[in-house]
């Protein structure tokens, strides 16, 4: 794992500018020292680490490193400090902006080895655990004890990658997200110090949420390497629906009604006739292609049952129709599989293309205007763009279908997306509820923060005044500039 690549790669590497790149033999002779065959700067585990799942180009790291404890990962970030080596973290890699991409070179640390579940306190209703373990493995050694972790953003993340992002996903309209439900983190500064942020305590008003600073900073101010995750109980009964509408403003409406009727939905979820018709092509499913709405309802038997007829009732007096329950659980997991499979269902509406990804978040009275207003932008643009989203909360994706051979296509599916995002200040919300900044949002972060922008870059450059933890991503930098002429141009 540690030979050396075949050729320095003419990609983040010679990007970085040259008064950061003081000293690499070295800083690499001492992670090698460090690490032995758990650092690498083959070509092969570079090439794993510039991928994305987006337009980006792959963007090679210059190395590797894998640590399995808070202790080495301090030490890493203490000899990266020292030889101003750029340090971006890496985890399953399904993040959509571009967030874990080394655009300044350096070091990809790895965090997957580090996926252990430290502790379990189901008196507290809490869990400790590393940041590489994923959201599948966490509730499958959680399931005898009667708890589960709910956030659910549909590909099997890591939980340090979602705290990082601030995840959210399906289940956000009743158990919240990733800050609502993480407590305390370790995490380790830009120079090598180990912090500790929270307490197992359910409330504090002891100084600065650091713990709210950490989660959503994604990895720019400080690497988290242990995280402690509030737990809830596994409902009893569970239950699941399907409905479909005739125009989309008819399913906002109804979701607003059940919201203000109090009524405990754990899941809403919204798809266009598009989507519709993926699933039928991809999963063999039977929806008629018309605009759907996707529920479930968890707790009691008796609770779950009050719960879904009175949706029914809502959903008969909006004018929804063929309504199909799914009670038994390997047809709710069909169901939800089917959910999460979107992106790939929706991919074969066009063989060959590329999805290019975007969301936004509006308050929920203004969500059918928004979603309006982006389905025009995207025939406008002659584009393919099913559009999905969790409309308990006002989040929506767009999903647009693109040549990745055509920069004339690509160049349309980011004018819809900068559409889309300043659509969402227009109506006061955000441009992106929870696929987070990265680089592919930045230039966008004044416009949505004006000068509040600046005092994040000011945070950073307190807590990482040499700028080695995920450069280029989120806060201001020395081209944020550039790249507000070049969005405005």
């Amino acid at each position: 794992m540690t030979e050396p690549s075949d050729a320095p790669s003419a990609t983040a590497a010679d990007m970085a500018a040259p008064d950061r790149v003081p000293n690499r033999t070295a800083a690499f002779a001492a992670l090698a020292n460090l690490l032995g065959d758990r650092f690498s700067r083959a070509a092969g585990d570079r090439g794993q680490h510039g991928r994305n799942e987006s337009y980006f180009p792959p963007i090679l790291p210059e190395a590797v490193a894998w640590p399995e404890t808070t202790a080495e990962v301090s030490r890493i970030i203490a000899i990266c400090a020292a030889h101003a080596l750029p340090v971006t973290a890496w985890a399953a890699g399904t993040s959509l902006e571009g967030h874990a991409l080394a655009v300044e070179g350096g070091l990809s640390l790895d965090m997957t080895r580090m996926d252990k579940v430290l502790e379990v306190h189901p008196e507290d209703m809490l869990v400790v655990v590393q940041p590489g373990i994923t959201r599948e493995a966490l509730n499958a050694q959680l399931r005898d004890t009667g708890l589960f972790f709910p956030i659910d953003p549909g590909a099997n993340a890591t939980l340090g990658g979602m705290a990082a992002t601030r995840a959210s996903g399906t289940t956000a309209v009743r158990y919240g997200t990733m800050r609502d439900n993480v407590l305390a983190t370790e995490a380790v500064l830009a120079d090598g110090r180990v912090i500790r942020t929270g307490s197992r305590a359910r409330k504090s008003s002891a100084g600065y949420d650091l713990t709210g600073l950490f989660v959503g900073s994604e990895g720019t101010l400080g690497i988290v390497t242990e995280l402690t995750l509030r737990l809830h109980g596994q409902p009893e009964a569970i239950s699941a629906a399907t409905c479909a509408f005739h125009d989309f403003a008819r399913a906002v409406e109804t979701v607003i009604a059940t919201i203000q009727m109090g009524i405990p939905v754990a899941r809403i979820e919204f798809l266009d006739e598009d989507v519709a018709a993926a699933f039928n092509a991809g999963s063999g499913a039977d929806m008629p292609e018309l605009p759907h709405l996707m529920v479930e309802f968890h707790g009691t038997p008796a609770g779950v049952k009050e719960q879904a007829e009175r949706f029914g009732e809502i959903v008969a007096e909006m004018g929804g129709a063929h309504f199909t329950w799914a009670d038994r659980p390997e047809d709710r997991n069909r169901l939800w599989k089917m959910r999460h499979g979107a992106y790939h269902a929706c991919l074969g509406l066009r063989p060959g293309a590329m999805g290019v990804v975007t969301d936004i978040c509006v308050p929920i009275s203004r969500l059918a205007e928004a979603v309006a207003e982006t389905r025009a932008d995207i025939a406008a643009q002659g584009l393919v763009g099913p559009i999905i989203g969790h409309v308990g909360d006002g989040n929506f994706h767009a999903l647009l279908l693109v040549d990745p051979n055509s920069p004339d296509e690509v160049q349309k599916a980011k004018w819809v997306a900068a559409r889309m995002a300043a659509r969402a200040h227009r109506l006061g919300g955000t441009m992106t509820g929870e696929h987070g900044v990265g680089m592919g949002k930045r230039h966008l972060m004044a416009d949505e923060h004006g000068p509040a922008w600046q005092v994040m870059g000011a945070i950073k450059a307190a807590l990482d005044p040499a700028g080695i933890l995920n450069p280029g991503k989120v806060v201001p930098g020395p081209d944020s500039d550039a790249l507000l002429r070049e969005t405005r141009a």
